[in-house]
């Protein structure tokens, strides 16, 4: 039976700066997601606090937003089976230090704030953050 799902994931700053977005979409590829729709943009601070809102009450929201929002950032529609837990092992832990090994984060991430990709944690929050950058 399949299940079919969409995420989002986003290549961050950090990434995108050291021109590793090639590489991440193909780990992606590599383990079986299909990018159903990608783009590289840049986002305004106020669009960043718009999309982290969920993050809004935490202490990190301020340096988030500013770090989203600090360079071209790329963002795709990642579909296959599982696609959002498969998404998030993929990506590894928040901390690059605590990511297992084979994972993006482990392989590219630079610290707990520039650790490379985000992904979706939720199908709520896949469909809200798709939403958010690919308005149909």
């Amino acid at each position: 039976m399949s299940n079919l799902e969409k995420t989002l994931s986003i290549i961050k700053p950090d990434a995108v700066e050291r021109n590793l977005d090639d590489e991440i979409k193909e780990m992606f590829k590599n383990n079986g997601f299909k990018i159903v729709n990608e783009k590289k943009i840049q986002i305004e601070k106020s669009e960043a606090e718009q999309f982290y809102k969920v993050h809004e009450t935490k202490p990190f929201y301020n340096e988030l937003c500013s770090y989203l929002s600090s360079g071209p950032i790329v963002v795709m529609i990642l579909e296959k089976d599982n696609a959002v837990l498969d998404n998030r092992k993929l990506m590894g832990a928040t901390n690059p230090k605590d990511a297992e090994i084979g994972t993006i984060r482990k392989k590219y991430g630079l610290s707990i704030d520039k650790n490379s990709v985000h992904g979706s944690d939720s199908l709520e929050n896949a469909a809200t953050e798709i939403n958010f950058f690919f308005k149909d």
